[in-house]
């Protein structure tokens, strides 16, 4: 099966930074379960957002790669965050693991400010689903 995927930025809405307004997809759907910074021993690593959004994005997309993904097959991702003001004071940071984890090709986003996470040490949670050949 073959997958295609568009990436639609319509005039009408402001330029996208970092995220696609939407995504059109047809292939076989992966959906993935949320990750957070955890380690091989379900240990939360990582000092601060900067280094549990690798851990948690590298989590995802070695989920993605298990079921015959990458991630420009990402269609939708959504993140958790647990301090917003913190996360955003390191967007160009977390921007930049983005782009050497997961590329340029940018799927539908959503950031969403939590109290918490399953976890009480997770500053951040990622969450997606992708369309895969």
């Amino acid at each position: 099966m073959l997958t295609r995927m568009e990436r639609i930025n319509p005039p009408g809405l402001g330029r996208p930074s970092g995220f696609s307004h939407a995504v059109a997809a047809s292939g076989r759907f992966v959906f993935l379960a949320g990750q957070t910074a955890l380690d091989e021993e379900n240990r939360i690593v990582g000092d601060g957002v900067v280094e549990q959004f690798e851990r948690a994005l590298s989590n995802l997309l070695t989920a993605l790669r298990a079921a015959g993904g990458q991630p420009s097959d990402l269609c939708s991702v959504t993140i958790y965050i647990v301090d917003m003001d913190d996360y955003r004071a390191h967007a160009r940071e977390i921007g930049a693991v983005w782009k050497r984890l997961a590329g340029s090709e940018y799927p539908a986003m959503a950031g969403i400010g939590v109290s918490r996470l399953w976890d009480v040490e997770a500053l951040v949670e990622v969450q997606g689903f992708a369309v895969v050949a």
